[in-house]
Order: structure tokens, then C-alpha cells, then sequence
């Protein structure tokens, strides 16, 4: 199992130029095949600016808009692209909403990669887009930090288990990684008896260890404080470079309930986190 096809989301946001090059290091890692993706969410005018033009004007500008952010966002791919030297690549834009665009051609892909939110960003998408990606795509989702440098991506992994579902999805979805990290910490927060077993965490290792993952593991039986800054606290102290976990969302029907740990971790990131759902 690897990575053979992995797409990338671009914008014209500040954090867009870091968010290609990792992606173009993780292809070449995986030997995959690059996509960069342009998609941005609908432009919504002010009521004014509706009620002073008329519809066609309206849909040109939300065009030339469109148009302008696609040539950006192809200029960054196309200047990352000639830095690095990789050549299995290729460029599309989608004049679909980003959620909808996204999880559409991410559905064709292994590994999806976005940017964190950030209200501050000049992105074009709205400020769940992320969140929506991760719980509608069906693919994992890793999402790259608004701040901060990252030669490396999953040389030390933490990964948060807690035996659900979509913690064993995220496990799954994350086992490239975890093959050719150097060491793998399995954490396991506050464990309820009867939910893993005999020995918390201990399954899980077994089963990465028999796809030749380097696993050690570890329980915190009482964290006094909430699971996301558990995660980042133990994350930093460990060194780690990527974290896997399961995304939760409160209700199928509402996207926008996330659960509380994702929401910790998708808020205050200090490294790149690979979620699936």
C-alpha cells in the first residue's frame, strides 16, 4: 500500500507556495502522481453591489474573480514545480464551489492535501472548507499549518487511538507514513475499560508491527486536561513531525459540529495532522 495519486488545493493564500512544495516533496517520496487543484468558494457581493448591477455583470465579475485567482494559483504550482524538477504532474482548476470541487477530485486520489484555516489567509475559500474536506472527501486529509517550517513530514509520528472507527480509518489511511517513519508513538488518552482490550494500545501496535511499523506506545490513564492539547503537548515533547487521528463530527448532518479534539488540533496545529473520517 502506498500513495500513488495525491492532490493538492491551491489558492491564491499566503501559505499556498509552502503547501505545493510539500506536496511536491511527499510525490516524489511516494513516487506519486502530483494533481494541483484551483478552486475557490462562491463569491457572495455585498447587497449593494447586487442591487446596483445586473446579473450578468455580476456573474462576469464573480468570473474574472475566478479567472484571476486559477492564474495565481498555476503561476506558484508552475514556479514550485520548476525549483523542484518533478515532473509527474498536473494542473486543473474547477469552477465548482472549493468543498464541492475538492472532495470531487479527491475522491480519485489517496491523499488529499489542504491548508489549515485561517481567517487571516487570503485563500478565496470559506472558513470551514478544511473541515468539510476532511469529513466529506473519504480520503485522508492532511492539513498543513498556517505557521512554521517543515523539512520533514512523518519521520516521528504520533498517532491518537481510542479504538473507533474513525481512528482505525486514520491508521489505515495513514500506514504509508507510518512505514517509513522512524519511530511511531501510539497514544492513548484517558482508555475506558472494555473499549481496547486487555492492554490499551496494545492491538493496534501489534497490528502496525506485522505491516513493519516501529511502534511504541503509550497511556495517559489520567490527563487532566482535553485530548487535542494533550495531543500537541505530547506531540512537542516527543519531537513529532506529523500526528494521525481519527476527524470526529458530532452529526452526520451538521458539518460544522466538530468534535472536540479535532477541533483543537484543526484550530491550533503546530505540525501537519493527516485525518480521515
Amino acid at each position: 500500500m502506498t500513495y500513488k495519486t495525491i492532490i493538492v488545493h491551491t489558492d491564491a493564500g499566503k501559505r499556498c507556495t509552502a503547501r505545493v512544495e510539500i506536496a511536491i516533496r511527499l510525490a516524489r517520496q511516494f513516487d506519486a502522481h502530483l494533481v494541483a487543484l484551483n478552486a475557490l468558494s462562491r463569491v457572495d457581493l455585498p447587497g449593494y453591489v447586487v442591487e446596483g448591477v445586473g446579473g450578468i455583470t455580476i456573474e462576469e465579475f464573480r468570473k474574472r474573480y475566478a479567472e484571476e485567482q486559477a492564474s495565481n494559483g498555476k503561476s506558484t504550482f508552475s514556479k514550485a514545480l520548476a525549483a523542484s524538477g518533478f515532473a509527474k504532474s498536473e494542473w486543473r482548476a474547477s469552477e465548482l464551489d472549493a468543498v464541492d470541487a475538492v472532495t470531487l477530485h479527491g475522491r480519485y486520489a489517496d491523499l488529499i492535501v489542504i491548508g489549515q484555516p485561517w481567517k487571516e489567509d487570503n485563500s478565496a475559500v470559506n472558513s470551514n472548507f478544511a473541515n468539510q474536506v476532511m469529513l466529506e472527501a473519504g480520503r485522508p486529509v492532511l492539513m498543513i499549518p498556517h505557521a512554521g517550517n517543515f523539512p520533514t513530514i512523518g519521520k516521528r509520528i504520533i498517532v491518537g487511538w481510542n479504538a473507533s472507527r474513525e481512528a482505525t480509518r486514520a491508521v489505515t489511511d495513514a500506514i504509508p507514513f507510518l512505514q517509513q517513519a522512524e519511530v511511531v508513538q501510539v497514544m492513548v488518552i484517558n482508555p475506558k475499560a472494555g473499549e481496547h482490550g486487555a492492554m490499551p494500545g496494545n492491538d493496534i501496535a501489534l497490528f502496525l508491527a506485522r505491516h513493519g511499523v516501529q511502534v511504541e506506545v503509550r497511556v495517559d490513564e489520567k490527563s487532566e486536561i482535553d485530548i487535542g492539547n494533550e495531543m500537541l503537548s505530547r506531540a512537542s515533547d516527543f519531537g513529532a513531525d506529523l500526528i494521525v487521528m481519527g476527524g470526529y463530527g458530532h452529526s452526520r448532518f451538521r458539518e460544522s459540529l466538530m468534535g472536540g479534539a479535532t477541533r483543537t488540533l484543526t484550530d491550533s496545529m503546530t505540525v501537519p495532522v493527516l485525518l480521515s473520517h
